[in-house]
């Protein structure tokens, strides 16, 4: 292979990096030939990194004026539930299930008294079936999750105080 024909290939490969660069591609494939027995199929890919997402600032809400003492007062918005003390927090991805089979009586159910260790509900992860335990004792106050939702690692189950 002759420098002349090596530098020209050099010369292709260059003109067809702009080309990808100038066009936003990430790929372009080509074939030249150069005759019946040679030719030179060529690849030029890159690599987009795509930067993560920043975070949106969003303008906290204003106060509404003061209202006359006769209106009905709003009702107050609700706070996250993962914030709460008593919160039951979810340790992994699954879906949970409030009762043992379909049919079944729940674990427990809003009121009911538990006793730290108690099984609250299950989480099925990989086939396999996880009794998520009460963390402390106390009341049920409230069951954030329906039967065969998904839940996320940190998903708040249960209110418990």
């Amino acid at each position: 292979m002759g420098t002349k024909k090596l530098d020209s290939d050099v010369e292709f490969i260059k003109a067809l990096s702009e080309i990808l660069r100038e066009n936003d591609l990430t790929e372009i494939e080509v074939s030249r030939d150069y005759g019946e027995s040679d030719s030179i199929d060529v690849r030029v890919a890159r690599e987009i990194m795509v930067a993560p997402a920043a975070p949106v600032a969003v303008a906290a809400p204003v106060a509404p004026a003061p209202v006359a003492a006769a209106a009905p007062a709003a009702p107050q918005p609700e706070e996250d539930p993962a914030l709460h003390a008593g919160a039951v927090t979810s340790p992994m991805v699954g879906t949970v299930y409030l009762s043992a089979e379909p049919g079944v009586a729940p674990f427990v159910s809003v009121g009911d008294k538990v006793t730290e260790g108690q099984t609250l509900l299950i989480i099925e992860a990989m086939k396999t079936m996880n009794q998520i335990p009460s963390p402390h004792s106390g009341v049920v106050k409230r069951v954030l999750v329906d039967d065969s939702a998904t839940a996320e690692y940190g998903t708040p189950l249960m209110i418990i105080e």
